[in-house]
């Protein structure tokens, strides 16, 4: 393998295709890699084996515009640098993606939400390698971020360039999937940090109960306490026309109840999360449902994850079953929890964000619906 061949990292990557600018991602692992997760728009061209075989022509099977930058991706890093040796050797200008989709994922893009003329400003931050969505509020001169999932200086700065101080940090839940920076954010920025009420997480937060109200600049979040997913899982409604439903109510799926409870527990939480979600079906058809997650990799066209309830509840054939019926579904259709969660559940209880790579603990699809 040439150690010269050049590489880009995924932070240039992803302000390559938010930009617009021209780049074709070649996509070179085995076919059941690529279903798990992708990066948006990328051409695919199963090559892994044929690579380390040294039949490198699997790769004359890609169509590749000339005069157009292409980055090779696999699993880790490595076999996309002998795809791009191969390519530049046939005249292609190409990079490898460093880290490849464990890298990836933290890459990221951005959704203004539309509201009501004159409501306040909410952006949906998306994790588009990991499907994690967190929302960045503002208001006035103040702003809130709900579910951190990023770097912190990623929120400091969206907020920085629209002239908001944050004031509020919230989490819907204690997360399985990633590692929360919401208390890293907090303690950067000085806002307060609200959890809601339980007993797990072992480091100062200020608890959220059913129906309090979280203000900032001049608009509050009110929480709606929606147990299922976990005990404390909590759902906010925005000024009466958005409802952040955290990893209760996703847009064709709903959070499974064992992550926390495990096989034990598991049918006792899913009877709680179907009365939660016969709550939040009661609510107006009208509120714009912003979930916490999605299970596919989000493009880069702006175009926010997000559905008024109305129709994102005949999307959904749990929701029209009776208790018992869903009950029953919902657990004979829940796969295995990924060995990660466990380690990440850990860190969330215990309020700590190690240092360094977090790629590796995070690898992997979100697994947190069940539909």
């Amino acid at each position: 393998m040439n150690p010269k061949v050049p590489i880009i990292d995924a932070d240039r990557l992803r302000r390559q295709l938010d930009s617009g600018e021209p780049v074709t991602v070649l996509d070179i692992r085995p076919a059941a890699e690529r279903a798990e997760w992708s990066i948006p728009g990328s051409v695919h061209v199963d090559a892994y084996c044929d690579l380390w075989a040294g039949r490198p022509e699997t790769l004359d099977r890609a169509t590749l515009p000339r005069g157009v930058p292409v980055v090779t991706v696999c699993a880790a890093g490595n076999t996309s640098k002998l795809a791009a040796e191969y390519l530049i050797g046939r005249g292609y200008d190409v990079r490898s993606l460093a880290g490849g989709m464990k890298a990836w994922s933290t890459a990221w893009n951005l959704a203004l939400v539309p509201g009501p003329a004159g409501s306040s400003t909410v952006l949906q931050v998306r994790r588009t390698g990991k499907g994690c969505l967190s929302y960045l509020i503002g208001s006035g001169a103040e702003a809130a971020v709900l579910d951190a999932c990023l770097d912190p200086g990623v929120y400091v700065e969206l907020a920085r360039e629209r002239g908001w101080t944050l004031t509020r940090v919230l989490e819907t839940h204690v997360h399985a999937d990633h590692v929360s920076r919401g208390r890293a954010l907090a303690e950067r920025t000085g806002a307060s940090l609200h959890v809601p009420e339980q007993q797990r997480a072992r480091y100062p937060f200020i608890p959220v109960r059913d129906g309090d109200s979280i203000p900032f600049g001049a608009t509050r979040l009110v929480a709606l306490r929606t147990p299922g997913h976990t005990q404390e899982s909590t759902c906010y409604e925005l000024e009466g026309w958005a409802l952040l439903s955290g990893d209760t109510l996703f847009l064709n799926a709903v959070g499974r109840p064992d992550l926390e409870a495990g096989s034990v527990l598991a049918r006792d939480f899913a009877h709680t999360l179907h009365r939660s979600l016969a709550r939040l079906v009661a609510l107006s058809p009208e509120l714009l449902v912003l979930p916490g997650h999605t299970s596919q990799p989000v493009p880069f066209d702006g175009v926010p994850i997000a559905a008024p309830l109305g129709e994102v509840t005949p999307r959904i054939e749990l929701l029209a079953l009776g208790e018992e019926a869903f009950v029953d579904a919902v657990l004979a259709r829940l796969s295995d929890t990924p060995p990660n969660y466990g380690k990440i559940l850990e860190l969330n209880e215990s309020g700590t964000l190690p240092a360094g790579d977090l790629a590796e603990l995070e690898a992997g699809a979100n697994r947190c619906a069940v539909g």
